[in-house]
C-alpha cells in the first residue's frame, strides 16, 4: 500500500533528507548537496519564502519511504510572466511508476488549490538552485551545482503526463590544441576599442565588495528573459555572498569594466567540489572539509558558474574578452577541463562560444510541463 504524507514532523523531514543519499549509496556519479544547506528549506526563514510557498512530500510502502517531491509556488517568476505555474523539485523514487503517480498526484492537487493551471519542472525556488532532469549522460560525474538521477526518472515523469518543455545541454570543454595568441589579439582589441579594461581585485572579500552588487544587476538584466530565473532579492544576495567567498579564487574570474567603471562583463568559475563531499555524502566533515580545501586550492576541473554581458554589449564581441580569459585559466595550475554546466539548447551563441575549444557535450537535461487543468 502506497502512502502519500505531507512533511511536518522532525522524523518525516529526517526522511526526506535521507531518502536521496540511500536511494544513491555507492553511486559514483551522484554528488550530494550540502546537508546542512538542505536542512534549511524547512526553517520558518528559510531565505526563498519571502517570495515562494513550499511544500514536501514522502511516499511510503508499508511504511518504509520509497520516494519523496516538493512543490514550489514561486510567486516572483509568475508575476514576471504573467503565469499561474508551480514548479515540483527534489523528485526521487524507487523504480515504481505508481509511487511516482501518488507523489505527482499530491503536488498537482496542491497546485490547484492554490489556483494554479501549469506545473513544470524540475526547477527550484529559482535558476541558482539545481534543475533540469538528467535524460543523457548518466556515466559522468555530477557537477556539485546541477542533479545526478537515475535514467528511469524520465520514463517515470513521462508516464504521469508530463512532456517536454526546455532542454539544456552540458559540455567538457578542453583549451585549444594550439595557442595560437588570436583569441588574445582579439580580445585586446574589442578592450581597445570600446575603452574597456579589467577590473582590479587584491583578494575575494575585495572582489565581493566590489563588485557583488553590480554584477547581482547585471545578471538581472542579462538573464532577465531565459527560462526559469527570478529577479534576485536582498536575501538571495546575501546568501550568494557568502556561499562565493568560500570558493571564489580571483585567479577564476574575469571582470570587465567601460570608461565609467561600470561593470559591463563578468564572468566566474568555481572549483570542482563533486569528488570533495561525495565521500561524507555532503556533511562537512574534518576529512571533507580538507577536500574541499585542496580542490579549492588546486583545482583540476572547474565549474563554469555564472557568465553576464550587459545587453548593449552583446553584439560587440565581448565575449571574446571572457573566452580569452578562460583559456588563460584552463592553461594554469593543471586545470584539466571545465564543464560549462547547463546551456539552453536554443542558446546558440553560448553553443558557438564553446566550438573554440575543444568541446564535448556529454550530458543533457530536461525540464517538464504540464497542464494543471
Amino acid at each position: 500500500m502506497i502512502e502519500v504524507r505531507e512533511v511536518k514532523t522532525k522524523k518525516e523531514k529526517k526522511e526526506f533528507l535521507d531518502f536521496p543519499l540511500r536511494l544513491y549509496k555507492g553511486n559514483p556519479y551522484f554528488v550530494p548537496p550540502l546537508y546542512g544547506d538542505e536542512k534549511k528549506i524547512f526553517n520558518k526563514d528559510y531565505v526563498y519564502l519571502d517570495t515562494c510557498e513550499a511544500v514536501y512530500y514522502n511516499a511510503y510502502i508499508n511504511g518504509k519511504i520509497a520516494g519523496r517531491i516538493s512543490g514550489i509556488l514561486q510567486k516572483a517568476s509568475n508575476e514576471k510572466r504573467s503565469e499561474k505555474r508551480i514548479r515540483f523539485t527534489r523528485f526521487d523514487s524507487i523504480n515504481n511508476v505508481k509511487v511516482a503517480k501518488a507523489l505527482f498526484n499530491a503536488v498537482e492537487e496542491w497546485g490547484r488549490s492554490k489556483g494554479m493551471d501549469t506545473i513544470c519542472g524540475p526547477l527550484g525556488f529559482s535558476d541558482l538552485e539545481r534543475e533540469g532532469l538528467l535524460i543523457e549522460g548518466f556515466n559522468e560525474l555530477s557537477t556539485f551545482e546541477e542533479q545526478y538521477n537515475y535514467e528511469y526518472y524520465a520514463e517515470l515523469i513521462e508516464k504521469c503526463g508530463y512532456s517536454k518543455e526546455v532542454d539544456w545541454v552540458e559540455s567538457k570543454i578542453y583549451p585549444p590544441d594550439k595557442d595560437d595568441d588570436s583569441l588574445r589579439k582579439i580580445a585586446d582589441y574589442i578592450m581597445k576599442r570600446y575603452n574597456l579594461h579589467f577590473g582590479p581585485a587584491e583578494s575575494t572579500d575585495d572582489f565581493l565588495n566590489r563588485y557583488a552588487e553590480p554584477f547581482f544587476d547585471l545578471l538581472d538584466v542579462a538573464y532577465y528573459d531565459i527560462y526559469g530565473t527570478v529577479p534576485f532579492t536582498e536575501g538571495t544576495k546575501k546568501m550568494l555572498i557568502e556561499n562565493f567567498r568560500l570558493v571564489i579564487d580571483i585567479k577564476h574570474v574575469a571582470v570587465v569594466l567601460n570608461e565609467k567603471d561600470e561593470v559591463v562583463c563578468l564572468g566566474l568559475c568555481f572549483p570542482s567540489m563533486s569528488k570533495a563531499v561525495q565521500k561524507s555524502y555532503g556533511h562537512l566533515t574534518p576529512a571533507a572539509l580538507c577536500r574541499l580545501y585542496k580542490a579549492i586550492r588546486k583545482p583540476k576541473i572547474l565549474d563554469l558558474g555564472l557568465i553576464a554581458v550587459a545587453p548593449e554589449y552583446l553584439n560587440r564581441g565581448v565575449n571574446a574578452i571572457v573566452t580569452a580569459e578562460l583559456v588563460r585559466m584552463l592553461r594554469e595550475d593543471g586545470v584539466e577541463y571545465a564543464e560549462t554546466n547547463l546551456n539552453l539548447e536554443t542558446n546558440h551563441a553560448i553553443q558557438n562560444q564553446w566550438k573554440r575549444f575543444n568541446a564535448v557535450q556529454h550530458k543533457r537535461r530536461r525540464a517538464y510541463v504540464k497542464k494543471l487543468v
